[in-house]
């Protein structure tokens, strides 16, 4: 029988049968309101600094997403002619997204909707994995998040310095420390958004016009709007937006079950815990020496040891934590480890522990991420580089000539999304002895030859004209075929013939 825990909620069972284990899980688990009003006041979160291989991952992460983001916009890639040379590039004004060596216009949208899908199955199969680690290691609010508190610890020093720095009067020291924190921590965010537009014009370009106001207005706009929103958010909000802002902690509840890897307290190994001298003996009793390491190391100011927390991004600041702590009195490490609720819990029975990655839901993500990642890939790979659209024209629908032929009209819109220049020739199709002409041209033929710039789109207007034999109804269903030397495309349309009404 599978048992699926409640993971917003779930706590660890007190070893001596008394409920929780703590009294901030007994109050979670009240269904009454706070004393003094429906919501609670903040209270200001100091992480302490820790050290650790979680801790390493997390600077390397950080490292690196930071410097693909800022970098990204600088990197040149070739195009001919005056195609854009960014690598990566949303051209609004030109309606072209491009990435590297990928062009995608506005009629391939399906493909941004294609990637979105993918990155959310993703998000699912790894959260049901793995737990929360996009929200520990990779989400932008965590990144940023990381990088002000450090700019913190440069200007007001670790978690005690800055308690006491903030409860003491306000001196020049203070002043000081707390203007060249808030005037860094903007400078990081007018950085961020400088960025984010360099995504969206020129990026040489444009910061060179960015200076002397010559610059776009979105370009100021959102440089402002992304500035404001860093500050705020990763500066004064913090974890509030996790908590309050984010819908992913209620989403994710419904991807993990007792067998996703989540940063857990074995409580199996820790209870019954409880303050340790040196020398003394650990028999009848936990590992944990309750030194509330593990809860000053977080930066959402949880205690993991109450069980799986809605707020529990699975940073595993508090692994680090609890390891230092482990090394000092002499005991294993790991006390707080990515575990299982389904691992521990058997464990804690006197049962082996079982790791089950192969599961219903992870398969079903795998195998979902595997057929749209397929088609994906199937899709770019197979897409052609040359498009038709035909459009008859309204108004006259025909026209008789003085032989009794009769003429259609058409206009041609032919899109060349390749990189090179090409020669396409226009043909005619489904009735005998059309004859193809273009306006103020005097050669008349089968076919007619278009130049079509690459990147660019051709439109042109053709005459079609059908001898009075061919003429054996009034609509005569035809197809319009335009070759290049890499492909061909075709387009089925109708000749009005008016073969119904002779003249």
């Amino acid at each position: 029988m599978t048992v699926v825990i409640d993971r917003t909620h779930s706590t660890p069972p007190d070893p001596k049968g008394s409920g929780p284990v703590s009294a901030a899980a007994r109050a979670r688990s009240s269904n009454k309101p706070p004393s003094g009003g429906l919501y609670k006041a903040r209270a200001a979160i100091y992480p302490k600094l820790v050290h650790g291989r979680w801790r390493a991952i997390k600077w390397a992460l950080m490292i690196l997403m930071l410097g693909i983001y800022y970098v990204t916009p600088w990197i040149r890639w070739d195009r001919p002619g005056s195609l854009p040379d960014q690598a990566v590039l949303v051209d609004f004004t030109g309606r072209r997204f491009y990435f590297f060596d990928i062009q995608l216009w506005p009629q391939e949208v399906h493909f941004i909707t294609g990637l979105l899908v993918m990155a959310a199955l993703a998000l699912f199969l790894v959260s049901a994995l793995f737990g929360r680690l996009w929200c520990g290691y990779a989400c932008p609010q965590t990144v940023w998040t990381d990088l002000f508190i450090y700019v913190e610890r440069m200007f007001e020093g670790d978690r005690n310095a800055r308690m006491r720095l903030d409860a003491a009067p306000w001196s020049f020291n203070k002043l000081w420390r707390k203007v060249g924190k808030h005037i860094t921590w903007l400078a990081i965010g007018f950085s961020t958004g400088g960025a984010w537009i360099f995504y969206f014009h020129d990026a040489p370009t444009l910061l060179s016009d960015f200076w002397i106001g010559h610059g776009p207005m979105t370009g100021y706009l959102f440089a402002g709007l992304l500035t404001f929103t860093t500050y705020v958010f990763a500066g004064a909000m913090r974890e509030q937006v996790c908590i309050y802002m984010c819908p992913w902690p209620r989403i994710q509840g419904a991807m993990l079950d007792s067998h996703s890897l989540q940063v857990t307290y074995r409580y199996d190994r820790g209870e019954p815990r409880g303050a340790h001298k040196k020398g003394s003996d650990w028999t009848g009793r936990g590992d944990c020496v309750d030194c509330k390491q593990c809860v000053t190391a977080c930066p959402m100011g949880i205690d993991i040891r109450d069980g799986a927390q809605l707020e529990c991004i699975n940073c595993g600041l508090c692994i680090d934590a609890c390891d230092e702590i482990m090394i000092k009195v002499g005991r294993p490490k790991a006390l707080i480890a990515y575990d299982t609720d389904a691992a521990v819990e058997a464990r804690a029975a006197g049962k082996p522990a079982v790791y089950k990655l192969v599961r219903s839901r992870t398969m079903f993500y795998a195998v979902a991420l595997s057929i749209v990642s397929a088609l994906m890939i199937w899709g770019l790979t197979h897409r052609s580089s040359l498009d038709l659209h035909v459009l008859h024209d309204r108004n006259p629908v025909f026209v008789r000539l003085h032989d009794g032929a009769v003429r259609n009209g058409y206009t041609l819109k032919i899109a060349n999304r390749s990189f090179h220049d090409v020669e396409a020739i226009v043909a005619f199709e489904g009735a005998k002895g059309s004859i193809l002409k273009t306006p103020g041209a005097k050669a008349t033929g089968e076919t007619i030859t278009v130049s079509v710039p690459a990147n660019g789109v051709e439109a042109v207007r053709v005459f079609v004209s059908l001898p009075s034999d061919s003429l054996t109804a009034t609509n005569l269903p035809g197809a319009f075929i335009v070759r290049t030397p890499a492909e061909t495309a075709r387009v089925k349309t109708t000749f009005l013939s008016g073969a119904a009404n002779p003249r």
